[in-house]
């Protein structure tokens, strides 16, 4: 895998919503990287703890750290732990976001907003809060996990779609802005994923054989299949890559 190529001893990896799918794999592949790893969650879960346990089976240091990614005390405490406890902070990955349901009309402004703070202003509020440290480091990457709704957008979806497409130009505009500093900021652009947060969606097996068969490589992604270009950009062997939008999504970006 990857993990044989890319050497991430003593780098230090903060991930967003790093108990369950797409982030929990990429705590997992950091940590064969030779990472160490903090993952955030809104409560300190068996499936977090379970994380925690994997890594330190992979011989690395993880800790949980619990919150709302929405408040920006939260952010500001999750990165003062992260130096505190592991001494330092190289990778921030941007993973925690909730996705559901939204017909124009009908939506109340509470439900915009719900998933506007944890998709969006989540990003802002850790990118606020790590950026200053690797400043001073005068070094450190930024990975965001978008969307191809994001760039395609998606009906019945628009709050989802505005958010990963807001987080598309904050990265790119983040990384013309750091790059002076040596911080790289890109982000992958996932389709569909066989994680918990489909689970609605997948559990009527022809709906998941019909996406299935929509994508034009006709597999649905598994999380390892984002976490790892997640860990590529991160690490040195894409060094020259910036402001990139990565899509990981078997082709489908293109048959919208």
């Amino acid at each position: 895998m990857l993990t044989h190529l890319i050497n991430l001893t003593g780098q230090i990896v903060l991930i967003t919503g790093g108990s369950r799918g797409i982030g929990a794999a990429a705590a997992k592949i950091f940590a064969q990287a030779g990472a160490d790893v903090a993952i955030t969650c809104h409560k300190n879960t068996d499936a977090a703890r379970k994380v925690a346990a994997e890594v330190a089976d992979i011989g690395r240091r993880a800790i949980i750290l619990t919150g709302d990614v929405a408040d920006p005390d939260v952010a500001k405490q999750h990165v003062a732990l992260t130096l505190e406890q592991l001494g330092r902070l190289d990778v921030l990955v941007n993973n925690a976001g909730i996705w559901n349901y939204s017909t124009t009309g009908d939506t109340p402004v509470a439900v915009w907003d719900e998933l506007m703070a944890i998709n969006l202003r989540g990003v802002f509020n850790y990118c606020n809060a790590a950026v200053p440290v690797m400043r001073r480091q005068k070094g450190g990457n930024i990975v965001n996990v978008s969307s191809t709704a994001g760039q395609r957008g998606e009906a019945f979806h628009s709050h989802y779609a505005a958010s990963k497409g807001g987080m598309n130009a904050y990265t790119k505009s983040l990384s013309t802005e750091l790059a002076p500093y040596n911080i790289r900021v890109n982000a992958v652009a996932p389709g569909w994923v066989d994680t918990g947060l489909n689970d609605e969606v997948f559990a009527d097996p022809s709906n998941k054989e019909a996406i299935r068969n929509s994508i034009p490589l006709e597999r649905i992604a598994s999380a390892e299949d984002i976490a790892a270009p997640i860990v590529f950009l991160a690490s040195e062997m894409a060094r020259h890559i910036t402001g990139e939008i990565l899509n990981v999504n078997g082709g489908s970006v293109l048959c919208g």
